[in-house]
C-alpha cells in the first residue's frame, strides 16, 4: 500500500504489476466485466450479506503515520452492525503486538487477534506444519523483529534475524562458511539489514539440509519507506536466494491464499461471508479473488480510477470507491 506523496511512481509499479498478476492467475479472476462504483444499493446489498471485513492497512486504514479521515467513524459503526473486522498487512517487520501499538497510536480500539501480519502468517504456516517446538528443529530468518517475536511466541526455536545484522564473511582462500544442521526451515522476510552472510547462510541451509523448507512473507517488488519514492521489497531479497538457492518458496502473504484460509478458518467464516477491501489491485483484490471472496478497491491508496478502468487492467474488483468511510451513510442509515 501507498503513502500519498509518491503515488505517480505507485501507479507505474501497479500498472506493471497488474499486468504479470493477470498473466500469472487468469484462471482464477473473474474477467470480462468492470468494477461498479458503490452506490447507496450497491453498500445496502453489500452489509447485507457480509459477515466479516478484511482490510489492508496502509492506503485504506492509514496513510503512513497518518488516518484516513472518517476511519474510526467507520470501524465504530461496522462493529455496531455485528460485523467481524480483520486487519492484514504484507509488511513482517512488527508482529502483531507491534502493528497493535501503531493502531493504538492512531487512536483505534483493535485487538492484536484481529491483527494477521505476514510474519505472523510464517508462524502460523509452520505451526500448521507441525514444525517441532522441542529444539530438534530451528528456522533460520532472514528478516526483522516481527517474524522472531512471531516464532518465539509460537514457541518455535530460530536462529538469525536481527542477530546476523552486522554478521560478515571474511573471504579469503579456502574460506568454507558453517551451518547448522538442524535448520530446516528458512523465512525471509524484509530486512533493511539483509547482507551477504544472510544470503549465504539461507542458500546453504535451502541446498544442504535435507528437507528444509523455503518459505517467504511475500514477493512484493516494491515497498514504501518513505514518501518520497519506492523502494526495494522483499521479492528482491526473495528473489536472491531463490536465485543462489535454485528452489522457488512457499509464499505465505498476500495474494497467496494461505492468510485467507487461516482467517477464515480460525474466525470460523465462509468465504462467501467476507469482503476483502484493499487498496492494490495486484496483491489485495487478487488475495480476495484468489481466496474467494468479494472485493472491493478503494482509491485512497496506491491505484487511480484510470488505472482501474483503463483497457489494460484485467483485476476488477466487484465494487471500488475513494475512500472506506464512503460506507458510513449506509451504516448510519
Amino acid at each position: 500500500s501507498r503513502g500519498a506523496n509518491g503515488r505517480r511512481g505507485g501507479k507505474q509499479r501497479q500498472g506493471a504489476g497488474v499486468a504479470r498478476a493477470a498473466n500469472r492467475t487468469a484462471t482464477e479472476m473473474e474477467t470480462g466485466r468492470k468494477a461498479k462504483r458503490l452506490d447507496r444499493a450497491a453498500a445496502d446489498e453489500m452489509l447485507k450479506e457480509a459477515k466479516a471485513f478484511i482490510f489492508d492497512c496502509d492506503g485504506v486504514i492509514w496513510l503512513g503515520d497518518k488516518l484516513i479521515e472518517g476511519i474510526p467513524e467507520t470501524i465504530d459503526a461496522l462493529r455496531k452492525a455485528g460485523k467481524k473486522l480483520v486487519f492484514v498487512t504484507n509488511n513482517s517487520t512488527k508482529s502483531r503486538e507491534g502493528y497493535l501499538k501503531k493502531f493504538q497510536s492512531l487512536g483505534l480500539d483493535i485487538s492484536a487477534e484481529e491483527i494477521y501480519s505476514s510474519s505472523y502468517a510464517a508462524a502460523a504456516y509452520l505451526k500448521r506444519r507441525n514444525f517441532p517446538t522441542d529444539g530438534s528443529k530451528k528456522v533460520y530468518v532472514v528478516g526483522e523483529v516481527g517474524i522472531t517475536e512471531e516464532l518465539a511466541l509460537a514457541g518455535i526455536p530460530y536462529i538469525g534475524g536481527v542477530d546476523h545484522a552486522n554478521a560478515k564473511i571474511e573471504l579469503g582462500k579456502g574460506v568454507y562458511m558453517e551451518h547448522d544442521p538442524d535448520v530446516s526451515a528458512v523465512v525471509v522476510g524484509f530486512d533493511r539489514n539483509i547482507n551477504y552472510y544472510k544470503l549465504q547462510y539461507a542458500t546453504l541451509c535451502i541446498r544442504e539440509n535435507p528437507g528444509c523448507e523455503f518459505i517467504a512473507t511475500n514477493r512484493d517488488a516494491v515497498t514504501h519507506l518513505t514518501d518520497a519514492q519506492e523502494w526495494a521489497g522483499n521479492g528482491s531479497m526473495v528473489g536472491a536466494v531463490a536465485g543462489s538457492s535454485g528452489q522457488e518458496p512457499t509464499v505465505v502473504g498476500k495474494p497467496t491464499t494461505f492468510m485467507l484460509d487461516n482467517i477464515a478458518e480460525s474466525f470460523q467464516l465462509k468465504k462467501s461471508e467476507i469482503w476483502m477491501v484493499g487498496d492494490r489491485l495486484d496483491t489485495d483484490i487478487m488475495f480476495g479473488q484468489n481466496g474467494g471472496t468479494k472485493t472491493m478497491l478503494v482509491l485512497s491508496g496506491v491505484t487511480r480510477e484510470e488505472t482501474l478502468l483503463s483497457e489494460e487492467n484485467k483485476v476488477q474488483p466487484d465494487l471500488y470507491t475513494s475512500k472506506l468511510p464512503d460506507l458510513l451513510p449506509a451504516l448510519l442509515g
